[in-house]
Order: structure tokens, then sequence, then C-alpha cells
């Protein structure tokens, strides 16, 4: 799904989400800010060909895409090397810290959550399309103890069962194992370890079994 209207000149405003409904509340925001060109795309590879052929003055991206976990953030990385002054601006239900931080290193400026009201979705936007830096204040308070405080590393910030996942792939499990042990779905391990490896900083599997290797180590 594309679409944009061509009534100016203006450069557009690319939104790129996989819920219609998310689609349909920014653009609201998006016209109550006298946006008149508004492209939408609903995958990451869309989104891509959108912001390549129509080089927006200003993206609005989510992390999330269905079976394909936080593939936002390599999205946000290549439109930032293709453009490196692109304004982007995540809309995430993630609240967690060191995905935001993740965010904000991959080059977004802004980060505002889905579950806020639409006020604050319109600040956000406007505060980021003049180039400030926006995070809401106990965001903002989170990612700047993430960052200073040395014992709050990536690893402690996974959540119990990431923890419990990471432990299982050191001792050389099967994500089907996995599953089993802990009585999840398959691709709920799956998606924990996509997640995993965004958090951590890691691209492989590969990498992320040599992370829990390590920390199986230290602990050891």
């Amino acid at each position: 799904m594309n679409a944009f209207t061509p009534t100016s000149t203006q450069a557009p405003v690319l939104v790129i989400d996989d819920h219609p409904i998310v689609l349909q509340g920014c653009r609201r925001v998006l016209e109550d800010a006298g946006i008149e060109r508004i492209a939408e795309a609903t995958s990451t590879v869309a989104g891509y060909r959108l912001f390549f052929r129509l080089r927006p003055s200003m993206v609005i991206c989510d992390l999330t895409f269905q079976g394909s976990g936080l593939a936002g953030l390599d999205l946000i990385r290549r439109m930032r090397s293709a453009s490196p002054g692109i304004r982007i601006l995540v809309f995430s239900m993630h609240n967690d810290p060191v995905i935001v931080s993740r965010a904000l290193e991959a080059g977004a400026l802004g980060y505002v959550l889905k579950d806020h009201a639409s006020v604050e979705l319109f600040e956000a936007f406007e505060k980021v399309r003049s180039g400030q830096v926006y995070l809401d204040r106990r965001l903002a308070t989170e990612v700047a103890m993430l960052r200073t405080d040395p014992r709050r590393t990536p690893e402690s910030q996974l959540t119990p069962r990431e923890q419990q996942i990471l432990t299982r792939l050191a001792q050389g499990k099967s994500y089907g194992a996995i599953a089993s042990d802990l009585s999840v779905s398959y691709k709920t391990v799956t998606n924990a370890c996509s997640q995993m490896r965004q958090k951590l900083g890691v691209r492989t599997l590969a990498e992320l079994i040599h992370v829990a290797v390590t920390q199986a180590q230290r602990q050891g």
C-alpha cells in the first residue's frame, strides 16, 4: 500500500507502518499540521522504495513489522545512510529504553509511543520536523540512565524470558528445544531472539550465541 496526494510542490512526509489504523491516525495528525503530500507504506521494502523515489522531507516509522521483528531499525540506518539529513520520527509500541536508544543510535531524531495521545504525536512531529530531538520526559530519563550508568549494560536490560532463552542458547539448544523447555511457541523464541539481537547490537544468530556463551562464562 502506498499513496500520496500530489497537490503541492512540497516534499512529502512518508509514514511506514503495517497497521492501517495507525496510518489513518498519522494522516489525520499530519493534515492538522498542514501537510498536503503524505506517502504511506506498509512494509520496510515498500517504505524504502518510496523513500528513495520521493525523497521525503521527513519519515515517521514503526520499528516492528509482522514477520520481520525490529526491521525498522535497519530501515532507519539505510535511510540515514542514503540521506544523512533526513529527519526520522519513530512511532512505536516499544517503551524499552534499550530499544529507544538503539533507534536514536540508528539515526532517529525522535521517539513517541503509540499509546500516547495524538497531541503528543503532533508535538513530536513538529519538533523533529524543525530538527530538534524529541523524547518524553520518562523515556529521556531512562535512556540517559542507560547511557551513563556502567552497571546498566545491554545484557542487564533483557527481560527474564529473554535471559532464559539466552541461557539455553549458551547451552547449545535449538529454537525448538528452547520452546519445549519453556512451554512457549517456536515463534515466541524466534521473536525474542530477534529483539535480543537488536538490544545487544548484534546482527546474526552466531553473534548472539557468542554473547550468550560469554555471559555464561562470566557468571560461571
